[in-house]
């Protein structure tokens, strides 16, 4: 990685990170800068559906999924709140007829506040109002963690912030006028653990996770 591209890439967000005691860069800047160098130069129709947010997105086979060539996946694993709104103007000239944002994982990872990661996503819905009203927002919910899976310790012990973040994402959807997604409760098990049918490391989704996210938000209307 080139240091100064990255610089140039993140900007404030760099800055940020001096003047706050947690690191705001997202967990994996190499393959951020790859990715944003694919998007720069794969074909992205305006005015269609675009899924934001961290690995978790970027794993999912939307077009497949969907049956839908022109869905876009702007999933970039590692990333945060803090890297979502770095990159946030590629997405708003796409002006997307709907925007499914799932973000906040790594941002906790990190020990990042909850109320800095409330503030970011609510100024990242902000933003995208400003830059293309048209576009339906879709804020979902941050997943459990099963964590008898101990291939990410840095994930555990979250669950309060968890349910705290999306409990201020729900009350203040209808305020900030976006549509808040509850995939929280239908990912849990009776611990209140990402149920293990849906994993594969206790963080990420398999194919079957993938399937029951697309059931939920067709089942709400959503798509």
């Amino acid at each position: 990685m080139k240091p100064l591209l990255l610089i140039l890439l993140f900007g404030t967000t760099y800055a940020w990170a001096q003047k706050r005691p947690y690191d705001t860069v997202p967990n994996l800047p190499e393959h951020y800068w790859v990715r944003m160098e694919k998007f720069k130069k794969e074909p992205a129709v305006p005015g269609k559906i675009v899924f934001l947010g961290n690995s978790i997105t970027e794993g999912g086979k939307w077009k497949q999924l969907l049956k839908d060539s022109t869905v876009i996946n702007r999933g970039i694993s590692g990333d945060n709140t803090f890297g979502v709104l770095a990159r946030l103007d590629e997405i708003i000239k796409l002006k997307p007829a709907s925007l499914f944002i799932l973000i906040g994982t790594n941002d906790l990872s990190k020990k990042i506040p909850d109320e800095s990661i409330l503030e970011n996503i609510f100024t990242l819905v902000s933003r995208v109002k400003a830059g293309s009203p048209k576009t339906h927002i879709f804020v979902q919910s941050i997943l459990p963690v099963n964590e008898t899976v101990e291939k990410f310790p840095q994930q555990f012990n979250n669950g309060t912030h968890i349910t705290t973040i999306n409990d201020q994402l729900s009350r203040y959807a209808a305020r900030l006028r976006y549509t808040y997604v509850d995939l929280y409760s239908k990912f849990i098990d009776a611990q209140g653990r990402l149920d293990a049918k849906y994993t594969f490391d206790g963080l990420h989704l398999n194919a079957v996770g993938y399937q029951r996210w697309v059931e939920v938000l067709k089942g709400l209307k959503h798509l």
